[in-house]
C-alpha cells in the first residue's frame, strides 16, 4: 500500500540487487536475481513474458515434510553468479534471457492451517500472472498446489482445453487422504472430477512402486488417462515413452500444455530431497531433455516443479538445483519455440556431432627432420 504523503511508485520490474552482479545466496533471493514484480500492472508494464512464482506449501503432505521451504532452496540453490542473465543452452546454442523477458513474482499468500484459504490465495495468485499477460511457472510446495495452480490455468484458457503431461512416481489420483479432499496424492483427481481437464488429456510418466492400489488404477483407467509406468520405460527405452507423451497430451478439445513436475518422478540418486522418494526411478537428464522438448516442440501454458523438500536434500542442495535446471529447460525450450526451433529433438549440430576430427599426420619429404 502507497502511504498518503508518497507518490505512487509507476508500473513495471523492480531491481532488487545492490550490486551489478550477485550470487543466488546474496540479498533478496528471486529466481536468479531477477527483477520482482507484484502486480499485473508491472508484468504488462516490463513486457514480461515468463513469471516465476512461488506457493509454499506442506499442509497437505502425510509423508516427510519440508517442502514449505522448497521455492525458497530453489531460487537460492544456483552456484553461478547473476545478473547479467546469460544462460546459454550448450546443447541447443539457445539463451532464453536474450529472448525472453522474465521475473519474479515472489510468493502466494499461504495461511496455515488452512488449506482452503491457502488454495483460494493460490488460485488468485496465478490468475494474477495470467491476467499480466505472463505464463506462469510456479515453485512448490507439495503436490497439493497442482489443484489451485492448474484449476487457474484452465479457468483462463478454458475448462477442458488443458492438457497435463505429469512426471511422477505416483499418480495422485486419491480419493482422499485420510478422509481430506485437499492432499499432495489427491491434486489429479480433484482436477478430472471438477471438470477442469479431461482425463483423456492427463498424461503422467514415471509411475513406479507399490501404490496406487487396484481400485484406484481401475478409476483412472474409467476415466482414461493415459499412465506410462516405469515398466514401460525399462521395456521401449525412455525416448519412445517420451514421443508417445508428447503425442497424447494434446488431444480432442485440449489445446493448451500444462507440465507438472514432481522432483521423485526421477531416481533418488539424483534427486534425495523430497517427500516421497521412490527408487527406480527416471534420470534427471531424461526429465530435463523432456521439458525443453515440450516446451520446445508443443508449446505451454503454465508449468510447476514440485516436493522439494530441503531438510532431506544432499549433495549440494542437488534437488533443488535439479528443479531450478527444470525451470531453465522450460524457458530455454519457450524461446526455442519463439525462435522456429520446434523439430524433434532438436539439438544444435555443434553439441550433438562433437568437434570436427583433427587432420591426420603430415607427410614429410625424406630426410626432413623438421
Amino acid at each position: 500500500m502507497n502511504s498518503p504523503d508518497r507518490p505512487a511508485r509507476p508500473p513495471g520490474p523492480i531491481n532488487l540487487n545492490r550490486y551489478e552482479m550477485e550470487f543466488a545466496w546474496q540479498g533478496i533471493p528471486t529466481f536468479m536475481k531477477l527483477p520482482l514484480c507484484l502486480t499485473p500492472d508491472d508484468l504488462r508494464a516490463g513486457g514480461v513474458d515468463v513469471a516465476v512464482g512461488g506457493v509454499p506449501w506442506d499442509g497437505t503432505a502425510v509423508t516427510r515434510s519440508g517442502t514449505h521451504m522448497g521455492p525458497r532452496a530453489i531460487r537460492s540453490c544456483d552456484h553461478l553468479p547473476t545478473p547479467p542473465w546469460a544462460r546459454p543452452h550448450l546443447h541447443v546454442r539457445v539463451d532464453p534471457f536474450e529472448h525472453l523477458t522474465v521475473c519474479d513474482y515472489g510468493d502466494a499468500e499461504v495461511v496455515i492451517g488452512s488449506t482452503e484459504r491457502t488454495f483460494e490465495n493460490s488460485t488468485r495468485f496465478i490468475s494474477e500472472i495470467l491476467e499480466g499477460g505472463a505464463l506462469p511457472i510456479i515453485l512448490g510446495g507439495d503436490h497439493g498446489i497442482t489443484w489451485p495452480v492448474a484449476t487457474a490455468v484452465a479457468e483462463a484458457h478454458g475448462y477442458g482445453r488443458i492438457g497435463i503431461v505429469h512426471f511422477d512416481a505416483h499418480a495422485d489420483t486419491a480419493p482422499d487422504m485420510m478422509g481430506l479432499l485437499a492432499g499432495h496424492g489427491t491434486p489429479m483427481r480433484r482436477l478430472i472430477e471438477s471438470g477442469a481437464v479431461k482425463g483423456a488429456n492427463f498424461v503422467q510418466v514415471g509411475l513406479r512402486g507399490y501404490w496406487p492400489t487396484p481400485d484406484v488404477v481401475e478409476w483412472m483407467e474409467e476415466q482414461q488417462m493415459r499412465s506410462h509406468f516405469m515398466a514401460e520405460v525399462q521395456r521401449y527405452g525412455f525416448d519412445v515413452v517420451l514421443e508417445r507423451a508428447i503425442n497424447e497430451a494434446l488431444s480432442g478439445s485440449a489445446d493448451k500444455l500444462y507440465i507438472s513436475v514432481d522432483v521423485d518422478a526421477v531416481d533418488p540418486a539424483f534427486a534425495p530431497g523430497t517427500g516421497s522418494p521412490e527408487p527406480g526411478g527416471l534420470t534427471s537428464a531424461e526429465v530435463l531433455r523432456a521439458v525443453r522438448r515440450m516446451a520446445a516442440e508443443v508449446g505451454m501454458v503454465a508449468m510447476d516443479v514440485v516436493e522439494v523438500s530441503p531438510p532431506y536434500d544432499s549433495g549440494n542442495n542437488i534437488t533443488a538445483l535439479f528443479a531450478h535446471r527444470c525451470v531453465l529447460e522450460a524457458l530455454t525450450g519457450t524461446a526455442m519455440r519463439r525462435l522456429g526451433l520446434t523439430d524433434p529433438d532438436y539439438l544444435d549440430e555443434r553439441a550433438a556431432e562433437g568437434p570436427a576430427p583433427l587432420p591426420g599426420p603430415v607427410d614429410t619429404p625424406a630426410g626432413d627432420d623438421s
